[in-house]
């Protein structure tokens, strides 16, 4: 009986053409693939593929048994891998700083699974109208979605205010720890929007009220937010994810020392049935360890 090892190798052979790309397909030497063809070839009695200098070319034989046993190991495979092969296209929304910072490096197994993506980038009421719409299939979002969708809390967001130590030292410690709003009410802030969503939350959450600050930068994107506090252009509040490289260069300093730091939740939000690939998608993300964010 040919052993399976062989015809595996065989497969992989007769799809990619060359005896280099099965070898690192398999994780065997060339010298090995080598060795588990001719091992084949003597089984069957024939040769099965025409050495050229661009790779093998398979004979009819090959044709004959890649044919016959090309299914049967597909499946065998299929039935063995604790993540079998996926097929489809999910189209998935988030806002741009963290799909760029963590969501897309996240579906990286997916995509090697033979899941495509088509990722939408914007703002969550925006991309919840899209999945209303059936433009999305999920949306990973930093708000709480009405009726009608499907949300499930999957990692938490901590904010850190942060600004540059050229402005840290201008704060006074002991008036800091007497009355914070009063030791920071000098800094100008960065926020994202007119309204200050990120800023506000921190100041109510901490100190109980808004920032009487004076906006030195409105900038719709929190990598840019995060750049111009590194520049000195005032101080904001981020999550942990995109300011902890800027505090580890020492670009920018913690400002505030919370007991517990404020948190906003991130939902997995779907609507109506899903296919195959976003249901995994859905399963990967639920089951991933996201820690600090």
């Amino acid at each position: 009986m040919t052993d399976l090892d062989l015809l595996a190798t065989f497969l992989e052979i007769y799809r990619s053409g060359s005896l280099t790309a099965a070898a690192s397909r398999r994780g065997l030497t060339q010298p090995a693939v080598s060795g588990q063809l001719a091992r084949l070839e003597s089984s069957v009695g024939e040769p099965l593929f025409v050495r050229g200098g661009r790779g093998v070319t398979p004979t009819p034989r090959a044709d004959d048994l890649a044919r016959r046993v090309g299914p049967h190991l597909d499946q065998l495979r299929s039935a063995l891998d604790p993540n079998p092969a996926l097929a489809g296209v999910v189209r998935i929304g988030g806002a741009a700083e963290f799909m760029t910072a963590r969501g897309l490096p996240a579906l990286t197994p997916l995509t090697q699974r033979g899941v495509r993506f088509e990722v939408t980038l914007g703002l969550a009421a925006d991309l919840l109208t899209a999945l209303r719409d059936a433009r999305l299939d999920l949306v990973l979002s930093s708000v709480r979605p009405g009726v009608g969708f499907t949300a499930t809390p999957f990692a938490d967001e901590e904010f850190l205010l942060v600004g540059a130590p050229v402005l840290a030292r201008t704060i006074s410690p002991a008036v800091l720890a007497d009355d914070p709003v009063r030791a920071l009410e000098h800094l100008p802030l960065v926020a994202y929007s007119a309204e200050l969503p990120i800023v506000r939350r921190y100041w109510r959450s901490e100190f109980g009220r808004r920032p009487p600050n004076p906006v030195g930068v409105l900038v719709p994107d929190l990598r840019a937010v995060l750049a111009a506090v590194v520049a000195g252009a005032g101080v904001s509040a981020l999550p942990r994810y995109l300011a902890e490289p800027a505090l580890a260069a020492g670009s920018v300093e913690l400002l505030h020392h919370p007991e517990a730091p404020p948190l906003n939740t991130l939902y997995l939000v779907t609507r109506g049935p899903l296919s195959p690939a976003a249901d995994a998608t859905v399963t990967h993300l639920r089951s991933r360890d996201w820690g600090a964010l």
